[in-house]
């Protein structure tokens, strides 16, 4: 399949927009990784890396609901407070309920396996891809939490019990970080080993960026989820 990138569709029952790096190979059911972008940025951002995945995967970039500027957007309005981030609680919950819109129409409009969907990003798309998964977890195969955290609103929608034990999390974060802590990582690893769900944690000697050896260790890291993990029938 030709790259797709430079094009953007929307998905019309949930109206996300979104670009799509096709699989190399064509598949009935295609594994699929969804990559959510930053407060401020836009899809684009994450093509270079979509061109470097592993060439298994159908690759979507999804863009924000919230027009912040010219080619800027976000999932939910957060404000940077002495106290910590303060976010609209509203917004996130709808963004968080059009993603799994979207989700679950990828399987009939793009032949997605639904047992290997992994929905990852960087910062505020990190945050939205945890609270995908955590509450919904029979809805992906797994998560990455890149230089992001877990919104402690979201815990009460956690389905809590067995199916948990069968994501795969990676949390990855700057120890330099100074938009969100590296304490923040540190809650994640620790929420994430009480809820008992499986993580792949590193640290960087970076700040609030997703560097080359935070996108190889991910890289690697999905490459992994692709070789254990096996279509439904």
């Amino acid at each position: 399949m030709s790259d797709q990138l430079d094009q953007v569709t929307t998905e019309p029952v949930s109206g996300v927009l979104h670009r799509v790096r096709p699989a190399q190979a064509s598949a009935d059911k295609r594994p699929c990784l969804l990559l959510l972008h930053g407060v401020g940025a836009n899809e684009a951002g994450f093509i270079e890396l979509a061109r470097q995945l592993d060439p298994r995967l159908l690759v979507i970039l999804a863009r924000g609901p919230l027009v912040l500027g010219p080619g800027r957007f976000a999932w939910f309005q957060v404000n940077f407070t002495p106290a910590g981030p303060v976010i609209d609680v509203a917004q996130a919950e709808a963004a968080r309920a059009k993603l799994l819109d979207f989700i679950g129409q990828l399987p009939g409009w793009y032949g997605v396996d639904p047992a290997r969907i992994w929905v990852a990003g960087f910062s505020q798309g990190g945050i939205m891809s945890a609270g995908v998964g955590l509450s919904a977890p029979d809805r992906v195969a797994g998560f990455g939490v890149l230089s992001g955290r877990i919104l402690p609103e979201v815990l009460p929608l956690v389905e809590r019990g067995p199916k948990l034990a069968s994501l795969q999390a990676s949390v990855s974060h700057g120890v330099h970080d100074q938009t969100l802590g590296i304490h923040f990582a540190h809650q994640s690893r620790a929420l994430l080993a009480g809820l008992g769900v499986p993580t792949a944690y590193r640290e960087y000697a970076a700040g609030h960026a997703l560097g080359a050896d935070m996108a190889a260790d991910f890289q690697r890291w999905m490459g992994a989820q692709l070789n254990t993990t096996h279509s439904v029938s």
